[in-house]
């Protein structure tokens, strides 16, 4: 398997490992493309229907960049467990909390496979890191098991797009390589195991097909 495809999480953690300091500049460099991050962060925090005194869990949190959104919809009284298989990553959202003086985050390295989620969580979210991990239909199964009833699992990525669009992977792979990005990896579809593994679910496209919103109710 060539480096390029990042099927495996040691080349994911790798890629984030090395990368992980300019991260959060190279994130907004993506609207040059007129990709719209920030918003559709927001329309990920409006599909979790967050609520005062929430414990949610973000799968591959990165540097923490959805942690001020997280801390608005569940307030002080509220709990962050951000997971991610990047040290380095962990580092700057380690770095983000301390200078917000945040006292309700919790930080784990992990792989999403390996982690472990704590019974009766009151949202799960994953912006941008699932279709990373080759066992993602696991890891929603396992989320979705430890939800509360009715809470809600989103998971906000990007995919293959349909029709004559698909000819564009390759540009928007190779722009988006140095982290990790591959056309191998764009054909993987989590929004299926939301599917299979939630009720109620909801899935908005986005960029033209190239990345989406699904969001799901646990039964």
């Amino acid at each position: 398997m060539a480096k390029r495809d990042f099927l495996t999480r040691d080349q994911v953690r790798d890629v984030y490992q090395n990368h992980a300091g300019v991260y959060d500049f190279a994130v907004y460099l993506y609207y040059l493309i007129g990709m719209r991050i920030g918003h559709w962060r927001r329309l990920a925090m409006e599909a979790l229907k967050l609520r005062p005194g929430d414990t949610i869990v973000e799968i591959g949190c990165g540097t923490g960049l959805n942690f001020p959104l997280l801390e608005k919809g569940i307030g002080e009284q509220g709990r962050i467990i951000g997971v991610d298989i990047s040290k380095a990553m962990l580092e700057g959202a380690k770095e983000r909390v301390a200078r917000a003086g945040w006292h309700n985050v919790e930080l784990v390295c992990s792989s999403a496979a390996e982690y472990r989620f704590p019974d009766k969580v009151d949202g799960i979210l994953s912006t941008g890191a699932l279709t990373f991990e080759p066992e993602y239909d696991r890891v929603i199964e396992q989320g979705a098991m430890s939800l509360t009833s009715g809470r809600r699992w989103v998971v906000l990525d990007y995919k293959m797009p349909t029709g004559w669009l698909r000819y564009l992977a390759p540009l928007l792979a190779a722009l988006s390589s140095p982290f990790g990005v591959s056309v191998a990896l764009m054909d993987r579809r989590p929004w299926e195991s939301v599917t299979r593994h939630m009720r109620q679910t909801k899935m908005r496209e986005l960029y033209g097909g190239f990345a989406y919103i699904i969001s799901g109710e646990a039964p």
